[in-house]
C-alpha cells in the first residue's frame, strides 16, 4: 500500500485516498489507482467548510441506463483526480483526463467516469477521472471552477508524467455532455491559467494533445442563431478532436455540427460521427443503438493518429 494512503469503499468504487496533496511524491508513485487532491489547500473561491456534504444524490426511482443505476455525485467542493494506471503488460504510455457530465449540477461518476477509465485501461491507456467542482454557483451560466480544476489537473499530470509512466505529449481529454463542454473549453483556453499560479505544475502546458467529445452540450449559443459560444475561441492550435452525438439527442446535435465546422475552418483535424438515434447520457453502456459503439470508433481514431499503437485492442 502507498505510504499515507487508505483504502475505502464509496459510491460503488474502491478508491485509494491519498492523505497528502498532489505535491507529495508518494502520491505519484506507481501502484494501484489512487485519488489525489488537485489543490494543496482549499480550491480557489471555495469556503473552508462546505455548506453541504459530498455524496450520491441519485434517488431510488431515478432512471437507470442500460438496466443499471447511475451514481450522481453532488456537492463537490474538494476536487480530485483518480489515477487508473494502464496495466503494466499493456501500457501504451498514453493517458486521458475523463470529465463526467451532469449539467454542471452533478457528476455521472460511474456512467461517464470510472467505467470510462476501466475501458481506457483495456486499450492500454491510463485513465484519469476528474472530480471537478459542482454545482455551479448561482448566476453562473458557464462556471469558472471546473475549468480551473481541469487546467490544474493537466498541469499536474505533465509534471508527474515520469512517475505515472505516461508520455507528457500524449495526454488527451474526454468529456461527456457538460463534461464535453469542459473538455472543449480546456482545449480552447490553454494559453493562460484562469487562477493564480500555485506551484511548478502551473508552469506546465495545460493543452490536451487530443480531445474526445461525446454528446457535448453548451457549445452553441441558441440565442445567437446556433453560433459557437463566445467562451470557446477556436484557433489552429486547438487539439485534434473526435466528436460523436445522435440526431435525436435532446441537448441538440447542433453542438457537434457547429463545433466541427468551427474546427474545420480553423484547420483543426476533426472526426465526426452523427447517428440518427441514440438519445443522450449512455456513457459506455452498450444498447441496441449504433451510437453506443462510439468507443470502437474513438479507439480507431486514437490509433490512426498515433496516440496508441495501431494494433491496440480491448483486453
Amino acid at each position: 500500500m502507498l505510504p499515507g494512503t487508505t483504502w475505502r469503499w464509496g459510491l460503488g468504487l474502491l478508491t485509494a485516498t491519498v492523505l497528502l496533496t498532489g505535491q507529495g511524491q508518494s502520491a505519484w508513485a506507481a501502484g494501484p489507482f489512487r485519488q489525489i487532491s488537485l489543490w494543496p489547500d482549499v480550491a480557489p473561491g471555495e469556503p473552508a467548510e462546505p455548506a453541504a456534504p459530498e455524496g450520491n444524490l441519485s434517488k431510488p426511482d431515478e432512471g437507470e441506463v442500460a438496466g443499471k443505476p447511475v451514481v450522481r455525485l453532488g456537492n463537490v467542493h474538494r476536487p480530485t483526480m483518480t489515477i487508473f494506471p494502464a496495466p503494466a503488460d499493456n501500457n501504451t504510455g498514453a493517458a486521458v483526463l475523463v470529465c463526467p457530465g451532469g449539467g454542471y449540477h452533478i457528476l455521472a461518476y460511474d456512467l461517464e467516469g470510472w467505467e470510462v477509465c476501466e475501458w481506457l485501461n483495456s486499450i492500454g491507456v491510463t485513465g484519469v477521472l476528474l472530480k471537478y467542482r459542482v454545482p455551479r454557483k448561482p448566476g453562473e451560466s458557464r462556471p469558472a471552477a471546473p475549468l480551473q480544476d481541469a487546467q490544474r489537473a493537466m498541469g499536474l499530470l505533465r509534471l508527474h508524467a515520469g512517475e505515472l509512466g505516461i508520455d507528457p505529449q500524449r495526454i488527451g481529454v474526454l468529456g461527456f455532455s457538460a463534461g464535453g463542454h469542459l473538455a472543449a473549453s480546456l482545449g480552447a483556453n490553454f494559453e493562460q491559467r484562469t487562477y493564480d499560479i500555485v506551484d511548478e505544475a502551473d508552469s506546465q502546458s495545460c493543452r490536451p494533445d487530443f480531445s474526445v467529445l461525446v454528446y457535448p452540450g453548451y457549445l452553441v449559443d441558441k440565442s445567437a442563431g446556433g453560433a459557437v459560444s463566445s467562451d470557446l475561441p477556436v484557433t489552429k492550435d486547438h487539439p485534434p478532436s473526435f466528436l460523436t452525438m445522435a440526431q435525436d439527442d435532446g441537448v441538440g446535435v447542433e453542438n457537434v455540427l457547429a463545433w466541427s465546422l468551427a474546427l474545420h475552418r480553423a484547420s483543426v483535424p476533426v472526426e465526426v460521427h452523427v447517428y440518427p438515434k441514440g438519445g443522450h447520457g449512455y456513457g459506455l453502456r452498450r444498447t441496441s443503438q449504433p451510437a453506443t459503439t462510439w468507443p470502437d470508433r474513438a479507439r480507431d481514431w486514437m490509433a490512426g493518429n498515433g496516440w496508441i499503437p495501431a494494433d491496440s485492442k480491448d483486453q
